[in-house]
């Protein structure tokens, strides 16, 4: 398997992330290379200092980075030469010779989606391509699409995520008979939006899903459901909140016990280690950007070497489980009378 990687991508890039390549050679195949694109001399350096030569690892030198701060569309097409266009430029190239398999970015999200779907298109019949996060639960991993790449989606869109995300947590967290529900701001029927109902008909009427309705926000924890739909407005948001409540609550519980008893809280401190690693992003690497016609990996902005290696990890695991094929024999089935007609002068 051949995976490239976006080095000068993300706020500890360029040295964690080349880190973070070398951490995952130990984890990956003899046969495998991994596609390091950016800075050549900044990789080069990191791999002498950190004393690592290693036939797997190819350097891929560009010029130019996207910030994180940049506008994505703008930013794709005026920097070609840089670290993320090259990277998925060699995702999009699978009919080459040597074809890469899998592309990972922690840099512009924005930008990683809208070069992914330009660059490589989209799967046959999928109509926006959507982020899909595991979120970390007591009772399981919840899958949530979308989680930011399509903050305004038309109810087909969503539809189509429910669609992927099951297949998703099906063939890669093994989960037999996903339960599939709607984020809403109520479980009420009459709840929701126009849009909200809409999405609701369709995603009832698709035999292939385990639909369950609509679920809540403070559901999300409770092992409610396996796999929540939502637009990538409110995704994100949730995403963003739930990792900020989770380091909240572990370090003032810490604090809490540490300042009642010092010893009891060096007798916790293993079961504290493992809860935060439970609850940790990092140790879950990044999330795929389901419905594009490869596999791309978005890692969290804030990623470290660890995010990196685990982001590997995770998507040689996503090619294994045979996703993208499993979404098109999916998708090919639906109903001709879920599909939604496009809006004259609108791209589906």
């Amino acid at each position: 398997m051949r995976l490239a990687i976006d080095v000068m991508g993300g706020d500890n890039a360029p040295v964690a992330i080349v880190k973070g390549c070398l951490d995952a050679l130990s984890i990956i195949d003899s046969d495998d290379q991994l596609i390091l694109v950016g800075d050549a001399d900044v990789v080069r350096a990191t791999m002498k200092a950190e004393g690592v030569s290693d036939e797997r690892i190819i350097v891929h030198p560009t010029t130019e980075i996207i910030g994180m701060d940049e506008s994505p569309v703008d930013a794709v097409r005026a920097k070609g030469d840089s670290s993320l266009v090259q990277m998925v430029t060699l995702g999009s190239a699978r009919k080459t010779r040597e074809p890469v398999d899998v592309i990972i970015s922690a840099g512009n999200t924005g930008a990683c989606v809208s070069a992914a779907t330009m660059y490589m298109k989209r799967l046959p019949g999928v109509h926006r391509p959507g982020i899909a996060c595991a979120l970390p639960t007591l009772h399981g991993p919840v899958v949530v699409c979308d989680v930011g790449a399509n903050p305004e989606p038309r109810p087909l869109h969503l539809a189509q995520y429910a669609e992927m995300a099951d297949i998703y947590a099906r063939r890669v967290l093994n989960i037999k008979t996903p339960r599939v529900a709607q984020m809403n701001i109520g479980a009420e029927e009459a709840k929701g939006t126009e849009m909200t109902r809409n999405v609701r008909d369709l995603l009832r009427a698709t035999p292939e899903l385990n639909y369950i309705g609509y679920v809540e926000g403070r559901d999300v924890f409770e092992g409610a459901a396996d796999v929540i739909v939502c637009d990538g407005f409110v995704g994100n948001t949730m995403l963003k909140l739930a990792e900020g409540l989770a380091r909240s609550l572990i370090k003032g519980l810490v604090e809490a016990v540490m300042s009642a008893d010092p010893a009891l809280a060096g007798q916790l401190k293993p079961i504290m280690a493992d809860v935060f690693r439970r609850n940790d992003y990092h140790e879950y690497g990044g999330a795929p950007l389901m419905g594009v016609n490869g596999t791309c990996f978005i890692c969290h902005g804030s990623s470290e070497a660890r995010t990196i290696r685990n982001a590997i990890r995770a998507a040689r695991d996503y090619v294994a489980a045979g996703v993208n094929d499993a979404i098109v024999e999916r998708i090919e089935k639906l109903e001709s009378g879920s599909q939604e007609p496009s809006t004259p002068g609108e791209a589906a």
